[in-house]
């Protein structure tokens, strides 16, 4: 699948939801062509989200299926490829940090606030495209945000996980305040992006060979 536009990727999201079958896979296959045909960075992927979020919206409330199911599906499936990318970061981290002065206490601090970012702004995107959305839809979508945020997401684990690894490499980044760590994360390391997106990409391929298969 090639890359998608904003708007392509929030009809498809649409088309997805009114066709039903299994939106869980469709939306986090989606998800993840239009992430890894992009920098991880967290404008990226929020845009990304926006699209999607926006989509699948849309597409329940036109949906004759269970709205209920079908929005859960859908949020999963966001949060299957959110996991994915935030994965393929860690092993572009763990690559990259082996290399010694070739990727610096900087390039760290920039990937770990990006990072620190995601979960934080899928929920949050949630919430705003519930705002904007239809009656039916802006109810299921706050509902399922507000369970997430108490019972936490799988990407947000694996986001806690990678900052416990690697935070305790860069001296001070628990500590670094909101403004700081944005100022460092528009500085990302391009070799990190695209070493991330590049895993990530081998890790969509390895998913849709699986489900070629069965």
């Amino acid at each position: 699948m090639s890359e998608l536009s904003g708007e392509a990727l929030k009809q498809a999201a649409t088309t997805s939801m009114i066709e039903g079958g299994d939106i869980r896979s469709r939306v986090r296959d989606l998800t993840l062509n239009a992430l890894r045909h992009r920098r991880l960075n967290a404008e990226e992927v929020r845009q990304v989200m926006r699209a999607l979020t926006e989509g699948v919206s849309l597409g329940a409330e036109q949906s004759k299926h269970d709205m209920s199911e079908t929005l859960a599906q859908a949020m999963a499936g966001l949060d299957d490829a959110l996991l994915k990318a935030v994965q393929a970061s860690h092993l572009a981290l763990q690559q990259l940090t082996t290399q010694g002065k070739e990727f610096g206490e900087n390039d760290l601090k920039a990937a770990l606030a990006n990072l620190k970012k995601v979960e934080e702004d899928f929920l949050a995107t949630i919430n705003e495209v519930a705002e904007k959305g239809g009656i039916r839809a802006k109810s299921e979508l706050k509902s399922l945000a507000e369970h997430a945020r108490r019972a936490g997401t799988d990407t947000g684990r694996q986001v806690a996980e990678t900052l416990r690894e690697f935070s305790q490499r860069s001296t001070g980044i628990a500590r670094e305040g909101q403004a700081t760590g944005m100022s460092v994360a528009r500085e990302l390391s391009s070799r990190f992006t695209m070493l991330a997106s590049g895993i990530l990409a081998g890790m969509a391929d390895a998913l849709h060979d699986a489900a070629k298969k069965k």
